[in-house]
């Protein structure tokens, strides 16, 4: 079987290759580990054959060529899976490893991606599980130094010896979740897109800057006030419990009010909602919301209601950067929004909108903001 793509093309010696494969003994990699016990390292072996799938068997090569493609096309997506570079004579990978790229080669060989996109949809798989399992394990050891009164140095010990009995209910939790987001992003990036975007038409001449992006979304930024100071007055442990409660409050109230968190990065989150109705009222929980908790500092918060281009799991745009540029504007504790959103939001009783004074805003030229406050209603039930 060949593959269509010409990046991906069958190696010269799959063959040889294979046929080596075939008769290769079973070299068992050992892993390398800090702690000096037996134990630990028996720990850490047993740990490592049950989440790969078995003992490493095969180098690099034998992998590309069981697979069918050159070394060149396995790179590619090893290297979008976040793995290291490794040499020829390393026995690295197992038959699980062999698998997954026969998985995404398939695809690519029955026409149903392209190289790129089977790449691009590798990177994102790759990107997105480095970071969830560096949180998971981290948020693992901080509950046993917490509250296990553990050293940092044992409780990283005694994580080996807790996640054989998690692994199958996180695995579980995780592909129930993909499922669950996936479906989600079907509403919002497929279904409904046609109707976001003839609700973003009023008020609008067709001439504007994001005119021509794909996707109608109320995109708002909340930004800790004062965080830079903050940060360094407090000690490590205080410091990780204001991110972490900065992270946690903000996911909570997006995912209540209908939205979705694009990305946090240090004191900043970055959202967008369907409507802008729905970006009003997390845009207010979050500045009500931070303003009356006693260890978080108060948010400064803005919100655009305009059209995006969506990539990469990220936004980009006018209205992006208009979003922030406002929250550089906005007071502490308080909303704006721009004079669109104004307009769109001005004539529903729950939003009060109230003109600020014009400022020269690099990029922009003349912006006139205006203070976003609630009206009638009680807005986002958060209990």
């Amino acid at each position: 079987m060949t593959i269509d793509h010409p990046e991906i093309l069958p190696s010269e010696d799959a063959a040889q290759t294979q046929a080596a494969v075939d008769s290769a003994p079973i070299v068992v990699g050992t892993p390398t580990v800090n702690s000096k016990e037996p134990s630990d390292r028996e720990a850490t072996k047993s740990l490592e054959r049950r989440l790969l799938g078995g003992p490493r068997t095969l180098k690099r090569r034998e992998v590309a060529a069981g697979a069918g493609i050159s070394l060149l096309s396995a790179k590619k997506l090893w290297r979008a899976l976040g793995f290291p570079n490794l040499t020829d004579d390393e026995v690295a990978f197992t038959e699980r490893d062999l698998e997954a790229i026969l998985t995404i080669v398939e695809n690519v060989r029955e026409g149903y991606l392209s190289e790129e996109t089977a790449i691009s949809i590798t990177r994102s798989i790759g990107q997105m599980t480095d970071r969830m399992v560096i949180w998971q394990i981290e948020a693992l050891v901080e509950d046993l130094v917490q509250n296990k009164k553990l050293t940092d140095r044992e409780a990283r010990e005694q994580v080996l010896k807790i996640l054989p009995t998690l692994i199958e209910p996180m695995e579980s939790v995780l592909l129930y979740a993909w499922r669950r987001q996936m479906n989600s992003a079907i509403q919002r990036q497929v279904l409904r897109v046609e109707s976001g975007l003839k609700a973003s038409a009023e008020g609008r001449t067709g001439e504007e800057d994001d005119a021509p992006l794909p996707l109608a979304r109320a995109v708002g930024f909340a930004d800790l006030v004062s965080y830079t100071s903050l940060s360094r007055r407090m000690n490590e442990r205080t410091l990780a419990q204001l991110v972490q409660r900065f992270e946690q409050k903000s996911a909570e109230i997006i995912a209540v009010g209908g939205g979705r968190l694009v990305k946090t990065i240090g004191d900043e989150v970055l959202f967008v909602a369907e409507t802008p109705q729905a970006g009003a009222e997390i845009s207010l929980a979050l500045a009500e919301e931070f303003r009356a908790d006693d260890f978080l500092p108060d948010a400064r918060v803005s919100l655009v209601w305009g059209r995006v281009l969506s990539r990469l799991g990220d936004i980009y745009g006018p209205t992006v950067n208009l979003a922030a540029r406002l929250t550089a504007l906005s007071e502490p504790g308080k909303v704006y929004c721009d004079a669109l959103t104004a307009s769109t939001l001005s004539g529903d009783k729950r939003y009060i909108v109230e003109r600020q004074q014009s400022h020269e805003v690099r990029g922009f030229g003349e912006i006139t903001p205006y203070i976003l406050a609630r009206g009638e209603g009680e807005g986002l039930s958060l209990d």
